[in-house]
C-alpha cells in the first residue's frame, strides 16, 4: 500500500524542461534582454503596410500596365514594406534553429535592429544573428 502512494507522487513530481538548443540568434537575445514576443511586435510595426506602400505599388502596377503608351511617366524607385510581419511559427523555428527563407530572416534583423536602436545600442549584422 506505501508502495502504490511512493508511485504516484513521482508521477506528479514536474520533469526538468528539456534544454533549448542554443542558436545564434537565442543567445544573442537573451544576452541583450530582448523578448521574442517583442521581436514579433516590432515586426509587425515595422512590416504593416501604410498608405504610402500602396501608392508605390500602384504606381508601379500602373508604369507597368501602360508601359507601351507612357513611356514619360516616371519610374518608381523606392521599395515599399513587404506587409508580412515575423510570425510566432517562424520565430520558434529560428531560436530552435530550423531552416527559414531569406526575407524571413532579413524580417527578424529589421526588428532586431529596431529594438537595439530603441535601447540606443548599436545595430548588428545578419552574420550576427544567423
Amino acid at each position: 500500500m506505501a508502495a502504490k502512494k511512493k508511485e504516484t507522487k513521482d508521477a506528479k513530481t514536474p520533469k526538468a524542461a528539456p534544454a533549448a538548443p542554443t542558436t545564434k540568434l537565442g543567445t544573442f537575445l537573451s544576452s541583450k534582454k530582448i523578448d521574442p514576443r517583442r521581436v514579433m511586435s516590432a515586426s509587425h510595426v515595422l512590416e504593416t503596410l501604410q498608405a504610402e506602400d500602396r501608392v508605390i505599388k500602384r504606381n508601379r502596377k500602373n508604369a507597368k500596365a501602360g508601359s507601351e503608351g507612357a513611356e514619360g511617366a516616371p519610374k518608381e524607385e523606392r521599395k515599399p514594406r513587404s506587409g508580412r510581419p515575423v510570425t510566432n511559427r517562424a520565430m520558434s523555428a529560428a531560436l530552435a534553429g530550423k531552416a527559414l527563407s531569406g526575407p524571413t530572416k532579413h524580417r527578424i534583423l529589421r526588428a532586431v535592429n529596431h529594438l537595439l536602436e530603441q535601447k540606443k545600442a548599436e545595430k548588428v549584422d545578419f552574420r550576427t544573428l544567423f
